[in-house]
């Protein structure tokens, strides 16, 4: 049962947004439609990812997930707020071209104390283009050993920067869980869209998939300035709904229906957590370092029963099954833990592993 403290109007932010994310009622026909919905959804924690993208596909296992990866269907790269993400390749070249200098200009700084500049940049292009040239993949750690190899230097954080203004310039882009090839190799079919295109797009899909939002979720989600944000909304304000709570602005996709109570395991770096600066709905008033242990960046996989998020778990793979542990942060009901039993058990069928046990 939820806590005294989730008030309706924030029960129906996440009951909305259980339905737009695709998370209460799973629809998308494969792991790229699934992907494609979200618009991005952010994929740091790679096995955590694919399970994102799996729980909002019927049928879909982590091998059939990856499968759409390594096939080009879907790409890693970091299209917003310096951070990776998982997007369906024909849209990552708008993105980067939309937020790519605001992205790269942020990291200025941090690229002049790791002494790379301008020359440094060219250069590894240079490498990459050459390693990889028609068609060709190299692991991450075969990339840097190239870089080493033609004498530039990849210690400490430098060589992650070099692979970073790679993928945020549009030259390279991940195609496995490490693997690197060339973006233009890679994706045959790109979509090409002008400023003002990219921004109706972007708010378009972001609103479609995640509202009720705000113009400053958007913002924060894309690490685009709140004038943009609300350019981008402006653009395409007719095409949805609006609901106002607790003095904020919330936009949604017209006939959008709330989400009847339902128990789910999600990753850690889920969007139903990461696609809003303001989190507060699911929280219930908890903190958010109950999930993120010390603020070091690292969400835990959480369980939300109803649309609040009532702990923790994680997963343990042994040689005959997987075995799930649960950390409640309270007594939950029988109805409750029988709805984390089915979905550890789907979670177990995605793996393509029997369930163990659930403790």
């Amino acid at each position: 049962m939820p806590s005294r403290s989730f008030p309706p109007d924030r029960r129906r932010l996440t009951a909305l947004r259980l339905s737009a994310l695709g998370i209460a009622a799973p629809a998308a026909e494969s792991p790229v439609a699934a992907v494609r919905h979200l618009l991005a959804l952010q994929a740091q924690d790679y096995t955590g990812a694919l399970w994102s993208i799996g729980l909002r596909t019927p049928g879909a296992t982590a091998s059939s997930v990856e499968a759409a990866h390594h096939a080009g269907d879907i790409v890693r790269s970091w299209p917003f707020r310096s951070t990776l993400h998982f997007v369906a390749a024909e849209d990552l070249g708008w993105m980067l071209a939309l937020t790519a200098d605001r992205e790269l200009a942020k990291a200025a700084g941090r690229h002049r104390e790791l002494e790379l500049g301008a020359a440094d940049f060219d250069r590894a292009e240079r490498i990459a283009r050459d390693r990889l040239r028609g068609g060709g993949r190299l692991e991450r750690r075969d990339l840097l050993a190239a870089f080493a190899e033609e004498g530039l230097g990849v210690e400490g954080q430098r060589g992650a920067h070099l692979l970073g203004r790679l993928a945020q310039s549009g030259v390279a882009v991940l195609c496995g869980q490490n693997t690197w090839t060339l973006l233009d190799d890679h994706v045959r079919n790109p979509r090409h869209l002008d400023r003002d295109e990219a921004l109706r797009e972007l708010a378009r899909r972001y609103l479609s998939a995640r509202g009720p939002a705000t113009d400053r979720d958007l913002a924060w989600w894309t690490g685009l300035t709140l004038t943009d944000a609300r350019v981008a909304i402006a653009s395409v304000d007719d095409e949805f709904d609006r609901l106002e709570v607790d003095g904020a602005t919330y936009r949604m996709r017209p006939g959008l229906d709330e989400a009847a109570s339902g128990i789910q395991l999600l990753p850690g770096f889920d969007e139903y957590l990461l696609g809003y600066g303001d989190r507060s709905a699911p929280l219930a008033g908890r903190a958010q370092t109950d999930i993120v242990p010390g603020n070091n960046g690292m969400f835990l996989s959480t369980i939300v029963a109803g649309g609040e998020i009532v702990g923790t778990w994680r997963r343990t793979v042994r040689a005959k099954g997987v075995e799930v542990v649960t950390q409640p942060w309270r007594e939950l009901s029988a109805t409750t833990r029988r709805g984390v039993e089915r979905a550890a058990a789907r979670y177990a069928e995605y793996l393509g592993l029997p369930l163990l046990a659930v403790g």
